[in-house]
């Protein structure tokens, strides 16, 4: 089923609105990517609006890691997801999402990219 996000047709009391019009195309959303670990990556292309498009990240191992002290980046093994602020059923899951904290061969960091829109995982190192 599709994800409308359009407004409804309720009134606060319960009441029903009527729809001056039918619901359009750009209405409609998709459901979120929830990015987990796994051995190989999966990227999935989808067509957005404008004809663009947008990668996103099903499944993944490493993630590009910068230490901010000497701005050196690595792609290096994520181990973990160790908490996610945004949501702690997430973490529990292996969610990985913007903010979160994950553990990598490296240490802690912190993912700065939103891997289901951007198609990759960014992070900082923590010390």
């Amino acid at each position: 089923m599709a994800i409308y996000q359009g407004n409804d047709l309720k009134k606060i009391t319960g009441g029903r609105k009527r729809p001056h019009r039918k619901r359009r195309k750009y209405e409609l959303g998709r459901y979120p990517t929830e990015t987990t670990l796994d051995n190989v990556d999966k990227r999935e292309v989808i067509r957005v609006r404008g004809g663009n498009i947008k990668i996103r990240l099903k499944r993944t191992a490493y993630a590009n890691v910068v230490d901010p002290e000497t701005g050196e980046g690595k792609k290096v093994k994520i181990l973990r997801v160790l908490e996610t602020p945004a949501n702690r059923e997430f973490a529990r899951r292996g969610i990985i999402v913007k903010g979160s904290v994950i553990l990598t061969e490296l240490g802690k960091a912190v993912v700065t990219s939103r891997p289901g829109q951007d198609g990759v995982v960014n992070a900082v190192l923590l010390r």
